[in-house]
């Protein structure tokens, strides 16, 4: 039996001034939601990979030293969309979006220079945010449901995309 698409609303941004990059999904998934914590999956790489490219040991962190240590080194985190109708975590799943207001952006994260795609349903916004004079990325998606691609390849992608941070 399919779920029932319900309406659901996003995570608030963890964003702050010293941001230099953003890491824009495109939705949070069933666990982040019920977690009220972005990337909360335990087979999301999210964690992995950035915990890799700070070294930091972020998946064995609570939350809010990983929300710390990614803020201390300049990264922002964020989702396209605001709210939904979805059953599932699938982005295929996706329906009647509302986008987030990135125009704010500039506001809240004056410094913001780079926002990097976690994913292609996320990088459907890529135009809008290079016509606000972003630099932008589309990265492999750290989803458990992208599992074409190895860690060690995605880590590479994603440290090339996130030097800017460091």
């Amino acid at each position: 039996m399919v779920p029932e698409a319900r309406r659901l609303t996003g995570l608030a941004p963890v964003i702050d001034a010293r941001a230099r990059v953003l890491i824009l999904g495109s939705f949070p998934s069933a666990s982040s939601l019920a977690a009220q914590q972005y990337y909360a999956h335990p087979q999301n790489q999210f964690w992995r990979i950035l915990g890799a490219l700070l070294d930091q040991p972020l998946q064995d962190m609570d939350y809010a030293a990983r929300v710390s240590a990614v803020q201390n080194a300049g990264i922002a985190i964020w989702d396209v969309f605001a709210s939904c109708e979805r059953a599932g975590s699938l982005d295929s799943a996706i329906q009647n979006a509302v986008p987030n207001p990135l125009v704010k952006l500039q506001e809240w994260a004056p410094a913001l220079r780079r926002l990097c795609f976690n994913g292609r349903t996320a990088a459907r916004r890529i135009r809008e945010v290079e016509a606000m004079g972003f630099e932008a990325v589309t990265l492999p998606s750290t989803s458990p449901a992208h599992a074409g691609m190895s860690f060690s390849e995605k880590l590479a992608r994603w440290r090339a995309a996130l030097h800017v941070a460091q």
